[in-house]
């Protein structure tokens, strides 16, 4: 009997699939875990604004963006340059001398990050709309943008409304629920699954590879939580393509069936620009609005009087929801690359350079909130936040997700206006993505 020895050429590719997961992980986060980790002990700023962000939640980190700001307007930090000034902030996310996206490393780095890529989708690699550029961003966002406006979010309220009281009605408000997985994240998944035509009984599952691929947008992951993370984008992946095979052959109104038929001067998108799109326009619908809900929860929970002010006067919730997106933002930061020379704030940036834009931090300025750390949902201005980012680059589902946060809260505390958080809440481990992963709490007492 003889045996057949596997050829060289299949030896190589069962190395490479082993090989290259352990070179992605390296190039793309372990050895920027290894460096930040080391700048933090020696006290940089921007380290050490890595490393509490995965433990402490944002409220905590204000003291950071004070001495982050007093270095001045615009700073270099270990990696970047760094800055936490709303001016500088709304600047850099504004011009045209940055781009989204970071160019990929030269030299060995850069080969090795080729040689081990892979093909399934990721939320910070083209042609994701977080880092295109125009055209094709102009071209992606246009195709969308359309069910995001103003008019069409209003048209989606009473619908809103009506499934956030469907979800009080499942809980027993005498006993102890964990309001992110019975509301905060029930209510903006249906909704926007509706809006994209992804049938009910789906909705644990998507909750579930959205909260596992959560953290993709974050640097320095450990193995474990790479390894889990691709896990989540590949399956993302393979569920999504599915149910674009399905709308295909089965179109319906909504908005995926039309993604699927558009066409913009005679050209559709490709199938990778078409599940890039969904998959972000999904996963987005949903992450950032159950950090707004929660967030907003604990806030009003927290802060006794606030309630009692949107208590008397209601016409208060819409910039009570802009003041909490102020306070506690469900997006840390957003970095953006210098694409030629430039200078910002009187600091000359260079071709390549990138610059970390601390959102929150630009949210707590002192040059634009007066006490920037107090939650007040009368505040005139608090509709200047950076939440939802700037420029080209500024979330389109912004009036969507106010809309959410706004009937969600009301309607929240005007059923249980006594609801009591309890002990156990617990903060999500991501670093870009901010919010409760548990709030645990009892409705009545």
């Amino acid at each position: 009997m003889t045996t057949t020895k596997p050829s060289s050429k299949a030896t190589l590719s069962r190395v490479g699939n082993v090989a290259k997961p352990m070179v992605r992980w390296g190039v793309m986060h372990g050895l920027t875990r290894a460096a930040l980790r080391v700048a933090a002990r020696r006290g940089d700023l921007q380290a050490r604004l890595f490393t509490a962000g995965a433990t402490k939640p944002t409220l905590a980190l204000t003291g950071l963006f004070d001495e982050i700001r007093a270095r001045g307007p615009l700073s270099r930090g270990a990696f970047t340059y760094l800055t936490a000034s709303h001016a500088v902030v709304r600047e850099v996310l504004g011009s045209n001398d940055f781009r989204s996206g970071i160019a990929p490393a030269g030299g060995v780095l850069g080969r090795l990050a080729e040689w081990s890529a892979t093909d399934f989708l990721h939320p910070v690699a083209p042609p994701s709309l977080l880092v295109t550029e125009p055209p094709d961003h102009t071209r992606y966002r246009k195709l969308v943008t359309r069910v995001f406006t103003v008019r069409a979010v209003e048209n989606l309220r009473e619908r809103t409304e009506k499934i956030a009281h469907e979800l009080l009605d499942a809980i027993d408000p005498t006993g102890r629920v964990d309001l992110v997985e019975t509301y905060c994240s029930l209510l903006p998944v249906t909704v926007i699954m509706e809006i994209l035509g992804v049938p009910g009984e789906q909705r644990r599952q998507v909750l579930t590879l959205g909260a596992a691929a959560a953290p993709s947008l974050d640097m320095g992951l450990s193995w474990r939580q790479f390894r889990q993370v691709e896990a989540a984008l590949v399956a993302f992946d393979a569920w999504l393509a599915e149910h674009l095979d399905h709308l295909r052959a089965h179109p319906g109104d909504n908005l995926l069936s039309q993604l699927v038929a558009a066409r913009e001067d005679g050209v559709g998108l490709t199938d990778l620009e078409l599940r890039a799109t969904a998959g972000l326009v999904l996963a987005a619908g949903f992450e950032t609005t159950v950090n707004l809900l929660g967030n907003g929860t604990a806030l009003l929970h927290d802060n006794p009087a606030q309630r009692e002010a949107l208590r008397e006067e209601p016409a208060l919730w819409p910039n009570a929801v802009d003041e909490i997106l102020r306070v506690d933002p469900p997006v840390l930061l957003t970095g953006r690359m210098c694409v030629r020379d430039t200078e910002v704030a009187g600091v000359a940036v260079p071709e390549g350079a990138v610059v970390t834009t601390i959102l929150a931090g630009a949210n707590h300025d002192p040059a634009v909130f007066a006490d920037p750390d107090r939650f007040d949902v009368r505040r005139a201005n608090a509709r200047e936040h950076i939440a939802f980012s700037a420029g080209r680059h500024y979330c389109l589902g912004a009036a969507l997700a106010r809309m959410e946060g706004e009937v969600g809260l009301r309607v929240l505390f005007d059923r249980f206006p006594d609801l009591r958080l309890t002990a156990g809440s617990a903060h999500r481990a991501t670093r870009i993505l901010r919010g409760y992963e548990r709030l645990p709490a009892v409705l009545t007492h």
